[in-house]
């Protein structure tokens, strides 16, 4: 007599990371978004700096090189939340969650995988792209004399930062994609979050508004990237990311919570 066997669907974590990093490699989207996140980002780095470099070798600028030298992170920024919600809902839209959770029923390792491989991904395009405005920047600030060098104070901490920022960028769209299951409703919430919320809530007086200002993740997670005082009222680079991780963190909690109770 013979034994159908059925095929495992106990994936461990090793083997679901695995998949999910297949699923984001071979989506077009992927490499276009970082692609974008490259060049706008290091792009508009090294055109910022080459258009204050000789302000600074003539006195007529007084801010210091490292004021720019992360600028066009800005803009990438926007890449990081776009990819970090298309990962998570495009699943939605093409009915692959199913196939996913049938591979995996254990939702948990679903949502850990997907976490690492997005936030592995960002943290390595973020690196490339801070790392390529820097030295493309520093050419221009070099050359009027004013240059910097990846041994001044805090100029390393925030090329590693921008990588750390934008992977946590990447899991808190995630994190509110799998709230929403929308692409359009996730990047309308995730992109507000970071650039617009953050400066209405500096609009509550008192000690009140200041530490609600503080604590955004528009407000808290960016100083890590910036090698010059974020702002007087900021949190420093650290104790502010350990704030945005946090956050990230509850966002995850609750996205599971929902994720283990709704149906695919």
């Amino acid at each position: 007599m013979s034994t159908v066997v059925a095929p495992r669907t106990d994936r461990g974590l090793g083997r679901t990371v695995q998949a999910e990093w297949i699923k984001l490699a071979s989506t077009r989207s992927t490499w276009w978004t970082s692609l974008l996140m490259i060049v706008v980002g290091a792009g508009f780095t090294i055109v910022v700096c080459g258009l204050v470099a000789n302000d600074m070798a003539n006195g007529t600028n007084g801010d210091p090189p490292g004021e720019y030298i992360t600028q066009g992170l800005i803009f990438s920024q926007i890449s990081a939340v776009v990819l970090g919600a298309l990962v998570v809902t495009s699943e939605y839209g093409t009915g692959l969650i199913r196939s996913t959770l049938a591979a995996t029923p254990i939702r948990s390792t679903v949502l850990a995988a997907k976490a690492i491989v997005l936030s592995g991904f960002l943290f390595v395009v973020g690196v490339v792209t801070a790392f390529i405005g820097y030295f493309g920047g520093n050419a221009f600030f070099r050359h009027a004399g004013v240059g910097i060098s990846l041994g001044d104070p805090h100029i390393l901490r925030s090329l590693i930062g921008a990588g750390l920022y934008m992977a946590g960028l990447g899991v808190l769209a995630a994190a509110i994609g799998r709230l929403v299951r929308s692409t359009a409703a996730a990047i309308s919430i995730g992109l507000p979050l970071i650039f617009i919320i953050g400066q209405v809530v500096q609009l509550i007086p008192g000690t009140v508004g200041e530490w609600i200002t503080k604590l955004m993740p528009g407000n808290a997670g960016p100083p890590i990237v910036v090698p010059v005082d974020f702002g007087e009222h900021m949190l420093g680079p650290w104790t502010g990311f350990a704030v945005f991780v946090a956050e990230i963190a509850v966002l995850s909690v609750a996205a599971l919570a929902l994720f283990q109770k709704r149906d695919a």
